[in-house]
């Protein structure tokens, strides 16, 4: 699900140093928030805030140079026509930009229908840059899986399957061969955007692994920074099966690459059997590079395939 929540206090106390902006009119509308039916309808961040435009309502609206003089280059009736229609847009905040001085028209807007305005010295560009990013994290779907969450030969490989199999104990084998660890036990699963799925680490258990019999691992504190990443686009998840399962549920060779669905986006899948004597640091490690390869377009059993097909036509 979407939070829905996003005020015009938190949205200024949250980039005021970055942004270096200040809070110039509406400064009682301090809870004035996103409409959370454009919040649902929103695709992403960018949907949420835009130059100033009639005909996208509900949305942050920027004021720079070229809207500042829209706003004021004309007679004193279309002027005062113009910015009262920014009141049916129904804006969560107003955003000044580009050092502009706001009209006084716009000021007195602002303070009786209550839409806070901030300005800034900073660019119209840079000001949509920050807010889109800002505001794809905060509204993006997301949802919980258990599993171990790594950066496997730079790919993001979540580690899922049966209770038991050593999922965290294999995490901490691949560590030792300079894989980097996201998220142990809980991943935090979000989607930024259409076809993009990103995952972090509860704040509770970062930096940390459980292994059996051991307890929790600081790994950051025994194996360094680089043992250890904040963030990382899923792209792969790896499922550990016990030998029965895999030999019940899954074909041998399938003929199509397996994916599972994670927040409406398709994501590639591998299914290992564990069994005892296997080496599932290297077979996991070759799993990846396998998806490597299939993202730069390299299909292995596709080829195979074609390598059959032409030795029956010259058998034939």
């Amino acid at each position: 699900m979407k939070p829905t929540v996003v005020s015009a206090d938190v949205l200024f106390e949250d980039h005021r140093a970055h942004l270096k902006w200040e809070w110039v009119a509406g400064l009682g509308a301090s809870e004035r928030r996103f409409d959370e039916v454009a919040v649902r309808a929103a695709r992403s961040g960018a949907d949420l805030v835009g130059y100033l435009n009639y005909i996208h309502p509900y949305r942050v609206q920027i004021l720079g140079a070229r809207e500042v003089a829209y706003l004021t280059n004309a007679t004193a009736e279309d002027c005062a026509r113009r910015i009262a229609r920014i009141v049916t847009l129904e804006p969560p905040v107003l955003v000044l930009t580009d050092n502009q001085t706001a009209p006084e028209a716009l000021l007195s807007m602002c303070e009786r229908a209550q839409i806070p305005m901030f300005a800034t010295h900073e660019p119209s560009a840079f000001v949509i840059d920050v807010l889109r990013a800002y505001l794809s994290k905060h509204f993006a779907e997301r949802t919980s899986m258990h599993g171990v969450f790594m950066d496997i030969l730079g790919l993001g490989v979540l580690i899922t399957g049966e209770s038991g199999l050593g999922k965290s104990e294999l995490g901490l084998e691949l560590i030792t061969r300079s894989s980097g660890l996201v998220a142990d036990d809980a991943v935090d699963l979000y989607r930024v955007n259409q076809t993009t799925i990103e995952g972090r680490c509860p704040e509770l258990l970062q930096n940390l692994l459980e292994v059996r019999g051991i307890g929790l691992l600081d790994i950051r504190a025994i194996f360094g920074e680089t043992a250890v990443r904040r963030k990382m686009r899923l792209r792969l998840i790896v499922h550990l099966v016990r030998r029965e399962t895999m030999e019940r549920e899954y074909e041998r060779l399938p003929y199509e690459p397996l994916t599972q669905d994670v927040l409406g986006v398709p994501v590639r899948k591998a299914v290992i059997p564990v069994v005892a004597g296997r080496n599932m640091a290297v077979l996991v490690e070759a799993a990846v590079r396998n998806t490597i390869l299939q993202l730069r377009g390299v299909d292995t059993y596709q080829e195979f395939v074609e390598r059959h097909r032409r030795a029956m036509e010259k058998g034939g």
